[in-house]
């Protein structure tokens, strides 16, 4: 499915409540880094995500310290569409579109069996994000180094910077429905297009249970 025509009013969305705009803003945000880190990516869709990245990275900042900034929510608003356009383009997404990103990066990376092609792509995505002053100041703020920190660091830190939720515990999640969500996030058709495939709830619970 999708809209014939989209109107993007700044001005119009200034009613639209913080967290609703902050967590769908990081949403688009999400699907950039899921375009770029899938291994089945073109040059294509690695320069839409990259120039919606960039887009929304500042921007999305700029709207949590600044909710009347109409310049930062067009720029929003046109990232969106470059997100969204991969997913569109088939571009196959990964494990965070049923859990929860910052977790998935790390655990791409720890159970990656060595495969370059996934840290190179993480790597490529922290170069992006250091390269946006406003967004490497966040880091920085948060005691982080470009020489150390992991793409999963740097999306805590982000997350932790709009102000959004970060714990399961936090959006009433008990630990007792951890294995149920586990199971059910599997039938979600990206779970195994993600680069270290998810096939089993024990991957998943592996995940989830890091943030409980």
């Amino acid at each position: 499915m999708g809209s014939r025509l989209i109107i993007l009013d700044p001005e119009l969305c200034l009613t639209t409540p913080p967290y609703h705009w902050l967590s769908t803003g990081f949403r688009s945000f999400d699907h950039c880094i899921e375009a770029l880190c899938s291994l089945d990516a073109t040059p294509r869709s690695d320069e839409k995500a990259s120039k919606g990245l960039r887009l929304l990275a500042p921007n999305l900042l700029k709207c949590k310290l600044d909710p009347d900034d109409v310049e930062a929510r067009q720029q929003c608003q046109l990232a969106v569409g470059l997100a969204m356009d991969n997913i569109r383009a088939g571009i196959p997404m990964g494990g965070s579109h049923a859990i929860g990103h910052q977790l998935v990066m790390k655990y791409n990376s720890k159970h990656g069996g060595g495969n370059s092609e996934i840290d190179r792509r993480q790597a490529k995505i922290k170069d992006i994000l250091w390269s946006m002053p406003e967004v490497a100041s966040t880091f920085e703020q948060a005691g982080l180094s470009r020489a150390s920190a992991d793409l999963g660091d740097l999306l805590d830190a982000y997350i932790r910077a709009l102000g959004l939720p970060r714990t399961l515990k936090e959006m009433g999640v008990s630990p007792d429905l951890i294995p149920g969500l586990s199971e059910r996030a599997l039938a979600d058709f990206w779970a195994p297009t993600n680069p270290v495939p998810l096939l089993k709830a024990e991957q998943v619970q592996d995940i989830l249970e890091a943030v409980a």
